[in-house]
């Protein structure tokens, strides 16, 4: 909703709706003002310029008065209306006062028209003051609206992700189930082989294929379980430092070409939590690997945290490559991944645990370069956010 820059905000009546004043203040509205100022003192100084016996052009320089009374009471409401009146009349009394002096008319009825320009002025400035408010209701009402509308397609949203993600995992988990057991015993029967004494070097080769193959298809299938449904959290009391340093040492030996710097923040007070301290681990572990990950060059990840009334909130940033804005809305999605060897559920699996933990789980770009998401949990298990 545009509104004139220039205008102070006052509160509305009645509402707690902010108002711009009536009449702003500035260059534009001096402008306005110095030409109302000179409007009428141009028409008094018409007058003096005038012979008396032109009539019908004093008539008309009377009825030229109302132009500056009109044009203050729109633009500045009831007070401006008066204030042009007063103008007005302050131009139009040295006329007023002539006509005892040889200009036709009656004193008393040019006094008369004075009064006039303050009824107009008041009555114009009351009418424009409530269309102006009702304006100003109707966009404040079309933007609450419009505010409305926007979460609402964000719940949409998310609704449909929610389905998505409980469709997905009540596929994961029985497809994992209907695997493991034929893949346990392939893994079985590669041990066997693998220990056999009398083995062709090229069959010990093809074996350790399938032995290695089937743990990666063993730790797929592991994932796939953790997402579809998470091991129920193990609630204690934990404080936040003693997990961040067992992530960052953690971390510390993810693989990168590039060397990767942790720094730590605490902001505020050191305070408890009720979760579960090896769940959390993992979320923020998985998305500190993902951030050296996204740094092959090397740079800083900074882990911060505090404590905010009832709940935590733990940050974590880099200075990787990022993500482009058209894949933001995506990247918790699960199966999706922009990395060679990914499996696309690191992050949908956080995702989940951390509802689970009552909490939420958000990203967004950095100004300058890099991710940063944001883990917020509650302080106490029972408090769900």
């Amino acid at each position: 909703m545009r509104r004139d820059p220039e205008a102070p905000q006052q509160a509305g009546p009645r509402s707690g709706i902010l108002w711009p004043a009536a009449a702003p203040v500035g260059k534009a509205a001096r402008v306005r003002m110095a030409l109302i100022a000179g409007f009428a003192i141009g028409v008094s100084t018409l007058h003096y310029f005038t012979p008396a016996d032109l009539v019908h052009w004093h008539l008309l320089y009377e009825r030229l008065f109302y132009l500056p009374v009109v044009y203050s009471a729109l633009l500045y409401g009831w007070q401006g209306g008066l204030l042009g009146a007063a103008l007005a009349s302050i131009c139009y009394f040295p006329h007023a006062t002539a006509a005892r002096s040889g200009l036709p008319g009656l004193g008393f009825d040019r006094y008369l028209e004075m009064g006039l320009f303050f009824a107009a002025g008041l009555v114009i400035g009351v009418l424009a003051d409530r269309e102006r408010r009702h304006r100003w209701a109707s966009e404040e009402t079309a933007e609450q609206l419009k505010r409305v509308y926007a979460e609402l397609q964000k719940n949409f949203e998310r609704m449909k992700r929610a389905e998505r993600l409980y469709a997905i995992g009540q596929l994961s988990a029985g497809l994992a189930h209907e695997i493991r057991n034929p893949l346990a015993s392939i893994a079985g029967a590669a041990g066997i082989l693998l220990r056999s004494p009398h083995r062709d070097p090229a069959q010990t080769e093809v074996v350790e294929i399938i032995d290695r193959e089937s743990r990666r298809l063993n730790r797929l299938l592991t994932n796939f379980l953790n997402f579809a449904k998470p091991p129920a959290p193990q609630y204690r009391v934990i404080s936040l430092e003693p997990v961040l340093d067992s992530v960052i040492g953690l971390a510390s030996h993810a693989g990168t070409s590039g060397p990767v710097t942790f720094r730590k923040e605490i902001f505020g007070k050191k305070g408890t939590l009720e979760c579960d301290p090896e769940q959390l681990k993992q979320v923020l572990l998985n998305l500190v690997i993902n951030a050296v990950q996204a740094m092959p060059e090397g740079g800083e990840i900074l882990l911060a945290a505090r404590i905010e009334g009832q709940r935590a909130i733990m940050e974590v940033s880099d200075q990787g490559s990022g993500v482009s804005p058209e894949e933001m809305d995506k990247i918790f999605d699960p199966f999706y991944t922009t990395k060679e060897n990914g499996t696309g559920l690191g992050l949908s699996v956080a995702h989940q645990i951390v509802l689970q933990l009552g909490g939420m789980l958000t990203a967004r770009r950095n100004p300058g370069r890099g991710m940063t998401f944001t883990v917020i949990i509650p302080v106490q298990a029972e408090k769900v956010l």
